[in-house]
């Protein structure tokens, strides 16, 4: 090797050294700076429906102001029946659901940041959005797709993240 090359392998090498410190050093304040947040208790709430005591999840979970509220189709919850009449009427249930769990933890829709929407058929974008603007005009993130075999045939499933503000 020639004297340059030598030269230009200690420089990388100790170019290497110091990325790396610099990178440790990152994860290290990275890591102490958030051990307030990774405190934070996870609260797995009780339903307010009585008739869904029995189901295998929550229907919201708490992470400090967070809220991770489970899918909702438009279901009846009086008769644990899904409502007839298309994607609109499914649509419009599945969000008064939504409402409903929301205002139980003392919050309303301006609350929710992020929604998931599943259509069981994604011709049935446009119907959709007719209802769920509505419902959210102050336009939250939003991801949407479709999806076969929705829980109860369903035709829609949305489910959101809240943040309880203080």
């Amino acid at each position: 090797m020639t004297k340059q090359e030598n030269n230009y392998n200690f420089r990388y090498k100790q170019m290497k050294k110091t990325i790396s410190l610099i990178c440790l050093l990152m994860i290290f304040i990275g890591c102490t700076m958030n051990t307030s947040d990774s405190k934070k208790e996870v609260v797995f709430h009780k339903t307010h429906e009585p008739k869904k005591s029995k189901a295998p999840f929550s229907d919201i979970v708490q992470v400090g102001d967070l809220y991770f509220l489970s899918g909702q189709i438009g279901m009846d919850h009086s008769v644990r029946e899904l409502v007839e009449g298309g994607i609109k009427v499914e649509t419009k249930q599945a969000l008064e659901n939504i409402k409903d769990v929301l205002k139980h933890h003392n919050m309303d829709m301006e609350n929710v940041v992020k929604c998931t929407v599943i259509l069981s058929d994604i011709n049935d974008f446009s119907a959709f959005n007719e209802i769920y603007k509505d419902y959210f005009p102050h336009k939250p993130a939003r991801t949407t797709f479709a999806a076969k075999g929705l829980a109860k045939d369903a035709k829609i499933e949305i489910e959101c993240v809240a943040v309880k503000k203080k």
